[in-house]
This record gives C-alpha cells, sequence and structure tokens, in this order.
C-alpha cells in the first residue's frame, strides 16, 4: 500500500471508530483518583458513564493506547518542520494539549466532577 493511501486508510478506519463509540468529549473526574470516572459529554449538554457503553468505547481506548504516543509525537515532530505548518496537525496539536495533563500535574479536565444524577 503506498504512504497516501496507508494515512488515508488509517484515517477512515479512525473515522469509523469514532462512529461507533460513545460520542462527545470525554472527561476524567470522580472521587477516587486511582479509578478515575470517564464521562462522555455531548454536545447538547447531556452525559453518558462510558462504562454504561463498554463495548463501543473498548475499541476506541484500545485503540488510542499508549503505544500510540510515539508515532502520533513523530508525526507532530515531522510535521512542525514543514512549512506552512499542516492545518490538521496544528487542530489535532491544540485539541491534544487543551486534554493532556501538564508535566507533573493532573489533567485539566479531573476538576470537572461526575454526578450520578446527571447521566443520559
Amino acid at each position: 500500500m503506498d504512504p497516501e493511501q496507508l494515512l488515508r486508510t488509517a484515517a477512515d478506519r479512525l473515522d469509523a471508530l469514532a462512529a461507533r463509540t460513545t460520542p462527545g468529549d470525554w472527561r476524567t473526574g470522580g472521587l477516587l483518583a486511582t479509578r478515575p470516572e470517564v464521562v462522555a459529554h455531548s454536545p447538547g449538554g447531556s452525559t453518558e458513564h462510558v462504562a454504561e457503553a463498554r463495548a463501543g468505547t473498548g475499541a476506541w481506548i484500545a485503540t488510542l493506547s499508549p503505544a500510540l504516543a510515539a508515532p502520533l509525537a513523530g508525526w507532530l515532530r515531522a510535521a512542525a518542520t514543514h512549512e506552512p505548518i499542516d492545518p490538521a496537525a496544528e487542530a489535532f496539536a491544540r485539541a491534544l494539549l487543551a486534554r493532556l495533563p501538564p508535566p507533573g500535574g493532573s489533567s485539566p479536565r479531573s476538576r470537572h466532577r461526575w454526578s450520578p444524577g446527571v447521566t443520559g
């Protein structure tokens, strides 16, 4: 498979996985730091605990495991060396930085607490 087709195929499969997964902006919270709650927040304001949608979220979590950190970081570093910067790489980096914890700190989203009465 040529490199261009490889990139397109990976992007298509990632889109397909996202389409069958609990949608929304996933945020961590909860009372136990060792077992954070993960809640999907939809644009309409509803929420769903991802454990309630385990069938779809399991594949998503496994797909975006820590094993992808090195290739994604490599892609971002490579994209940073090309002018002009690829807008998709910039958008990805901005979204990633909004969700990554600061060095030595906790997740910026972890301060949002899930409440059992707020699902659905």
